[in-house]
Formats: C-alpha cells, sequence, structure tokens
C-alpha cells in the first residue's frame, strides 16, 4: 500500500512543487492548510492575508487532483509562538518566531493533525533535506542544507528532535528556487509567479512597534550615544587554545554595558522593548554624518545606547554564551560533554554565511568562539552550528 504524505500546503510555490514531486514519487498525497494567525494589528497593508494563501492553496490541490483539508491552530500558535515572542521583548531579548513555529506548530500541532488525517509523514516545501545514518547499531535522522545555498532553510530547523524528523520530509531540498519556478511554470500552477512570503511566520510583513502594542505598552524614555572611543580593548585575534580558561571565556562572550554617563544624550524612544542590537531604522534622530545603531538597550532604566557608524567597535563581539537549559543536538549521540572542545562552523542569523568557530562545553554551558569578530550577537537569537552540511545543533543566546 502506498504511504500517505500530508503536505503542508501554504498557497506559495515551494509547497505547491513539493506536493506535486511527492505525487510522481508514489506517495499518496493530501493537501493541510494551516491557518495559525488573522489578526490585522501592525500588519502592512501590502501583504496577503491569510485568506489569499487559502485561496491559492486550494487552488493547487485541485490542479494537483489531491484532496484538500483546513485546520485552524491560531490558539496553539498564539500560546507557544507569539506569547513567547512577545514575552522576550518584554525582556530586552530578540526572539526568533519561525524557529519556534517550526519547532511548536509545524512539526508538532501540524503533525499531530497530519497523523489524525492517516499520514505516514508530514512534508513541507522548505530548503533542506533529511537523510538515515547508521552509527553504532542505531538509526538517526540527520537534517542537512538545501543544495541552494542561497535558500537553505536548515536554520530554521535547527530546533528539531529525532521524532519530528524520522516523521518529516523535504522533497524540495536537492533543488534550487529556480527550478522550482521552472517546475511551477511547466505545470500551469496557480502559485508559479507567486511572490515568497515575508515576515513573522504566518503573520507577515509588520510594523513590529505596533504589532508588540497589542501587549507592550509604549513607554520614552533615554536614547544615549556612545563614542567610539574608549569602549574596551580588541579581543584576540584567531581561536583561543583548546585549554582556554573560563574567565578567558566568559571575558570574549561578554555583553557590551552601558550606563548614561558613559555617553550623551542624543534623543528619546518610544520604549527599550520595541528595539534590538544592531537596528538601524526607527529612531528618528538626525544630525550625525553616519547612521545610528543600537549597541544594547536597558528595559529596566528602559535606556537605549547607539553608537555611530556601521563599524562602531561596541557592535562586534568574539564570542557567545548558551545556558544549559537552551543547548539542544538534534543527535543525541553527538552531544557535547563538559570539558570538551570541537570545531564547527557556526551562524547566528538566517542566510549569514557559515563562521569558523570553536564551541567549549563546560559545566554551565557552552562559549561559542568565533576566528572573526561577529557583528549584532542579539540575546533570544538561536546560534546554530554545522559539520559540513549537517546541521548538528543549536541554542539560544544568552549572551
Amino acid at each position: 500500500m502506498k504511504k500517505h504524505v500530508v503536505i503542508g500546503l501554504s498557497g506559495g510555490v515551494d509547497s505547491s512543487v513539493a506536493a506535486y514531486l511527492l505525487k510522481e514519487q508514489g506517495y499518496r498525497v493530501s493537501a493541510l492548510f494551516m491557518r495559525n494567525w488573522h489578526d490585522t494589528t501592525g500588519l502592512l497593508q501590502s501583504e496577503c492575508h491569510w485568506e489569499d494563501d487559502y485561496m491559492f492553496a486550494e487552488m493547487v490541490a485541485r490542479k494537483l487532483d489531491i484532496p484538500f483539508h483546513f485546520v485552524d491552530l491560531s490558539e496553539p500558535y498564539r500560546q507557544r509562538v507569539i506569547d513567547y515572542m512577545f514575552s522576550e521583548y518584554q525582556k530586552g531579548r530578540t526572539p526568533n518566531p519561525d524557529v519556534l513555529c517550526n519547532r511548536e506548530i509545524k512539526f508538532d500541532s501540524f503533525a499531530e493533525e497530519a497523523r489524525r488525517l492517516g499520514g505516514d509523514f508530514v512534508a513541507t516545501g522548505h530548503y533542506c533535506r533529511r537523510d538515515i545514518h547508521e552509527a553504532d547499531g542505531k538509526i538517526w535522522y540527520r537534517l542537512l542544507a538545501g543544495k541552494d545555498k542561497n535558500k537553505d532553510q536548515s536554520y530554521f530547523l535547527c530546533q528539531l528532535n529525532q521524532d519530528q524528523l524520522a516523521f518529516a520530509l523535504f522533497p524540495i531540498g536537492h533543488l534550487t528556487k529556480p527550478d522550482i519556478r521552472r517546475i511551477a511554470a511547466d505545470l500551469g500552477l496557480p502559485t508559479a509567479q507567486r511572490k515568497d512570503s515575508q515576515g513573522i511566520c504566518f503573520v507577515g510583513k509588520v510594523d513590529l512597534p505596533t504589532f508588540l502594542q497589542q501587549k507592550l505598552e509604549p513607554c520614552e524614555g533615554d536614547v544615549i550615544e556612545i563614542p567610539a572611543i574608549g569602549t574596551g580593548s580588541e579581543p584576540i585575534a584567531g581561536l583561543p587554545d583548546y585549554s582556554a580558561d573560563e574567565s578567558v571565556l566568559s571575558e570574549l562572550c561578554r555583553t557590551p554595558s552601558f550606563k548614561p554617563a558613559d555617553g550623551k544624550k542624543a534623543g528619546r524612544h518610544k520604549g527599550a522593548h520595541f528595539y534590538t542590537i544592531g537596528q538601524r531604522k526607527g529612531l528618528n534622530i538626525g544630525g550625525y554624518r553616519e547612521p545610528l545603531f543600537i549597541l544594547a538597550t536597558d528595559t529596566v532604566s528602559n535606556t537605549i545606547y547607539v553608537g555611530e557608524g556601521h563599524s562602531h567597535p561596541a557592535l562586534n563581539r568574539k564570542g557567545l554564551f548558551i545556558g544549559n537549559d537552551h543547548i539542544h543536538f538534534i543527535r543525541p549521540d553527538l552531544r557535547m560533554s563538559a570539558g570538551e572542545v570541537r570545531d564547527y562552523m557556526v551562524r547566528i542569523r538566517y542566510r549569514q554565511p557559515l563562521q569558523e568557530a570553536r564551541l567549549f562545553c563546560r559545566q554551565n554551558g557552552i562559549y561559542i568562539i568565533f576566528n572573526e569578530l561577529q557583528r549584532g550577537i542579539t540575546p533570544g537569537q538561536f546560534a546554530a552550528w554545522y559539520d559540513g552540511e549537517e546541521l548538528i545543533g543549536s541554542g539560544v543566546i544568552s549572551g
């Protein structure tokens, strides 16, 4: 009997072609569209709402002659993604809702719905790959980068576990975006020329302060400009020795800390929790030769610290720290032990080129020290580490 695959049909071209490829491979395919958000607060009006996505998804299912189903996951999405997002911003951290959406919704709540429909697998249109690896008599599922380096989305799946990967298929991971557009055009799919979605997963492109004001109140505070001189000494070049002392590692990962006396008042802001490290837009402060960038935020005193120019030294750091509670290894057999040191390639944001780094596992967590200075390391975001094409693990940046 043919295996039954439930494809998450989003109304975009990637999942549309994924559904077609599954059918060509001999699977029995059903489409499932999920509604996760329908509040338009803060949504930029140029963006399509969920009704448009539903219409396109239904047209694709009809074109491919596959059953079409609908599920409303708005409540778990609000509880497990949006509420977490609000909470993190309130603490002065910058979350990644796309990573959370994949871990908590697409490959959890949505996957459960796929099982209720009798699915043997759930599939998505992500640009990544999965394969099976045997080690010490055990089967492990590996998450691999997509072949299209410009579209690789493995970073967004960096929190998946073995049970989730065992149930998942990624039909387009071996293709490039131009391949996808060509296949869709040849098939006459209604999504062939549709633009890719942008912004927050299932919400869309938003005006972030307006969106956050649903739960976070505006509160004016000072913007303090920090001069480039006297912001700290240059970190050591290259990678530290394998025997690096923990005090050295801590210093290399130290988050810049300022107080109002370190600079001068440059203006006012609407609430420190609306801003993030490295941000340039939204300050609306003029009179400078170069743009101002946010160096740090203090939600307790409601103060924002900024620096002039892209090359301000406080924007760059040598390393970051991830506490034990926030470390995740996709394959438990590759988990690091306290005292262990490994070299991996690491990225701290989507589409960032992989960076050479050394991971030091200590009793309280993992220190990641980069070969080169990294710009805009942001607490709350995810760092993900790779061995070649395989994504090994990830964690929430603590500092």
